[in-house]
């Protein structure tokens, strides 16, 4: 288990010692010698090396989270959608908010008082190892969908490009990524980011305009659009709630809370220099993020004005990248799309990684596993989720379903138990349990069972949400904590 004490209780830090991708450091306390990347050195490889400021916040959280996400799931609901797509990226930005001024402080505070690096840290701390196991869990199954959604992704920019086959581009894009992060962890992560995020920024902000250019501005975007759908179509397709209020409303509790629960984003949160970097990193991310949503609506849009039958929506962004725009234009855009495809699908695979190693094998099997067996254990577990990735992206039908799989169980699971445990002193373990498998349960019962809906105009991914915050909420009240927990500033 991870050592929750103050700095001074740390002892004195002897040299770094280095081991395989990592930093790690041996401490002496009270007259024995711990090796864990939780002392101070160690600390920055979770926190950063130095205090992280406001306007890296704004880099890290978002174009290291929205840019990396900019591709074909967003362009491809405008190109079947229209206009409201942006609700996907804009219920996001609200979560943003939500973590810049009420979740991202406090959580700030409580990372500071007891020295936490990692969500994991915090659920251990205010619940118990036990129920930090079962969300490392779930998140394992949720990342390994998003991981084979990289996949599919990167195999459509390469049938777009190259005309490979959908089967042959997954194993190309798993192969590439898994042995990149198997060889690199770490350190070829952090250098390819530095170039990556560049590219991507400039591909996607010089490809709008010459989309829309191409179909001749907005009058000739509306104007083909009608002829491709008709009158009565065309008018849904440029409303706000063209996608439908059920779809809006599954957005907001699934897309929302998934911004101020984020493991990654809490993480960004705990390396703040202080709560006024949380909040205008955090609430420029946000800005960012509303601005920019309408980037992926727009391109979806025109896609479809130009290329009404594509057999996939998700094909829309890379035709409209190679087709749309001048050849300069489409080498740099798809460029940008591969390199966020590819540097996700590596993230990816580090939090699997981590979650199965440290969060459950350190954890529960072998606590006194040496660091170098925990590397080759680390880097085994990313071959095998590089496998089973290829597999569930060969069944998953689409992105957006993928996405939806992670996105629905990191809601359903977490939600309830960070937000009323952050805020309240009321919840027990007991209740974070049965709030996270309630949650769960219910949105898998009613995905499978009953169609994909839900209570009233609610879809599975709403109630199940909504059923976890209810037993939460009833659980503290019916049986509220008796003594005193840790967890709160």
């Amino acid at each position: 288990m991870p050592v929750f004490c103050p700095p001074s209780d740390r002892g004195e830090m002897d040299e770094p010692l280095f081991n395989g991708d990592r930093f790690l450091c041996r401490a002496t306390h009270r007259d024995r010698v711990y090796r864990y990347p939780v002392c101070q050195r160690g600390g920055r490889l979770f926190r950063g090396w130095a205090p992280i400021r406001p306007g890296t916040i704004v880099y890290n959280a978002d174009c290291r989270q929205y840019w990396r996400r900019f591709d074909g799931r967003r362009t491809g609901i405008a190109y079947q959608h229209g206009l409201s797509a942006w609700w996907w990226i804009g219920t996001s930005a609200v979560g943003s908010l939500v973590l810049a001024y009420f979740v991202g402080p406090q959580i700030w505070q409580v990372a500071q008082k007891y020295n936490l690096y990692t969500l994991g840290d915090y659920l251990d701390m205010r619940y118990s190892r036990y129920f930090r196991g079962l969300i490392a869990l779930m998140m394992a199954v949720g990342t390994l969908a998003l991981f084979a959604g990289q996949l599919i992704g990167i195999a459509w920019i390469l049938w777009a490009v190259a005309g490979v086959e959908k089967t042959i581009g997954i194993i190309i894009g798993a192969m590439v990524t898994t042995l990149y992060f198997a060889a690199g962890g770490l350190l070829s992560a952090a250098i390819v980011n530095i170039l990556e995020v560049a590219v991507i920024f400039a591909g996607f902000v010089i490809a709008a305009p010459y989309a829309l250019n191409f179909v001749g501005g907005f009058s000739g975007l509306e104007k083909l659009i009608a002829q491709n759908a008709g009158s009565a179509e065309a008018a849904r397709y440029f409303r706000w709630d063209g996608i439908g209020l059920t779809t809006i409303i599954g957005y907001f509790l699934m897309l929302t809370p998934s911004f101020f629960i984020s493991p990654g984003l809490i993480g960004k949160v705990y390396g703040a220099k202080d709560i006024g970097a949380v909040k205008s990193g955090t609430a420029w991310n946000a800005i960012v993020q509303f601005g920019f949503a309408f980037l992926p609506a727009l391109l979806g849009m025109c896609a479809y004005a130009i290329f009404p039958n594509l057999s996939q929506r998700e094909l829309a962004l890379p035709v409209a990248m190679k087709e749309l725009m001048p050849f300069w234009v489409s080498a740099l855009a798809l460029a940008a799309i591969f390199a966020a495809e590819v540097s996700t699908a590596d993230a990816v695979l580090y939090m699997l990684a981590t979650s199965i190693t440290k969060d459950l094998y350190k954890t529960f099997i072998n606590p006194h596993v040496a660091d170098a067996n925990l590397l080759k254990t680390s880097r085994m577990v990313s071959l095998v989720s590089g496998l089973l990735g290829v597999g569930m992206a060969l069944l998953l039908p689409n992105i957006i379903t993928a996405l939806s799989i992670f996105y629905s169980l990191m809601a359903a699971s977490l939600t309830a138990p960070l937000l009323f445990g952050l805020f309240s002193i009321r919840p027990t373990t007991t209740a974070a349990f049965a709030s996270a498998i309630v949650g769960v349960a219910t949105t898998i019962a009613l995905h499978f069972g009953n169609q994909g809906k839900g209570l009233w105009i609610l879809n599975a991914q709403s109630t199940g949400i909504l059923a976890s915050i209810v037993v939460m909420v009833v659980l503290m009240y019916v049986a509220p904590a008796k003594k005193p927990v840790a967890g709160r500033p």
